[in-house]
């Protein structure tokens, strides 16, 4: 009980979930093309670390496809309507990995599928931490007010370098040079900060 207070993460149980990040909304979404250079550490990342990735598509035949900046070829991708990512088939897959109480929430949009999926995870005991400068909506108020909720709701709200670094926990972690690639440079704005827009 005490890491759900603290917001801790550990590599082995944790997962990451990238939600919805289609062609569609490429022209729609706020800093549609920050949010994906970020998803991209992400991904990577957790590619390196040997976490489970959790990949969805929010109805692929009208919105296309993930972008393909992304590469989630090597990944199960799970098609759905509802607006949280939880659905049967993907409550199916994570029943393979016994282990996961983390999961690592980004895509969009924030006030929609990401609010509703955390929302879910919670109610079915997951530590949820939404990685705020990889989530985004097409109104930065609504993602303003869904930050809010989710945190409301028992969500750790983080950043991409500060998830990255306590999933690693330590620099003599074998693979913290090629993390630390990843991170040398700063994520990209996405007018997180009050004032921004």
């Amino acid at each position: 009980m005490a890491s759900r207070k603290l917001g801790k993460v550990v590599v082995e149980n944790s997962a990451l979930f990238v939600c919805d990040v289609q062609d569609k909304f490429r022209q729609t979404v706020q800093y549609f093309p920050q949010i994906v250079n970020v998803i991209g550490r992400l991904l990577t990342s957790a590619q390196i670390l040997e976490m489970p990735v959790i990949v969805t598509e929010q109805y692929p035949k009208g919105l296309g496809h993930t972008v393909s900046e992304l590469n989630v070829s090597q990944y199960k991708v799970f098609p759905k309507t509802s607006f949280s990512m939880l659905v049967p088939d993907v409550q199916k897959e994570l029943e393979n990995y016994k282990n996961i109480k983390s999961i690592v929430l980004c895509g969009i949009e924030a006030h929609a599928c990401i609010q509703q999926t955390v929302y879910d995870l919670i109610e079915e005991d997951y530590n949820v931490h939404v990685v705020v400068d990889a989530c985004s909506s097409r109104s930065l108020v609504d993602r303003m007010y869904a930050f809010q909720r989710m945190k409301d709701a028992g969500a750790q709200l983080t950043t991409s370098e500060s998830i990255i670094l306590g999933l690693l926990r330590d620099a003599s972690h074998p693979k913290f040079r090629q993390i630390q690639k990843l991170i040398m440079d700063v994520s990209p704005d996405s007018a997180l900060l009050p004032g921004q827009s």
